[in-house]
């Protein structure tokens, strides 16, 4: 719950070394964020649980602002709908392939059929948004853009 004064309550856990890494865990109602520290290094958060649906707050998270993200895929692949478990004929969403140093390839969902950029082209994403499913992270967006 938000307080009268606008802040979200935080607890923080006591510092943990392991192994020459120093961890703190952060908990809000709606996240759980781990913290390592090491020597040398920057500190990188991993996202444990996300509670909800997609939200860009876990996109910007997840993918460094501060590196390119190629375009991999040349075209869209439509994906169909499905009712009583069975394929209809009617598509619901396009998805591509992305890719970014340091990260697995990954697919963004598009709910219109976008335009893509050139094979490793540079792009940017219009309202990229992330959810967490059984420890699967999914990707949708509004748009594409190719950075010039």
């Amino acid at each position: 719950k938000i307080s009268k004064e606008g802040k979200i309550p935080l607890f923080l856990s006591p510092l943990f070394i392991e192994g020459g890494k120093i961890k703190l865990t952060i908990k809000t109602e709606q996240h759980t964020l781990n913290y390592r520290f090491m020597k040398g290094t920057t500190m990188k958060a991993q996202y444990n649980k996300r509670k909800g649906g997609y939200s860009a707050e876990l996109a910007n998270n997840i993918l460094d602002r501060s590196k390119a993200i190629h375009s991999l895929s040349e075209t869209l692949e439509p994906q169909m709908k499905f009712e009583d478990g069975k394929r209809t004929d009617e598509v619901i969403a396009y998805k591509g392939w992305f890719s970014q140093s340091g990260l697995p390839p990954f697919e963004v969902k598009f709910t219109d059929q976008v335009k893509l950029p050139p094979y490793l082209s540079i792009i940017t994403f219009d309202h990229l948004q992330a959810c967490e499913v059984n420890y699967n992270i999914y990707f949708k967006a509004d748009g594409i853009k190719e950075v010039k």
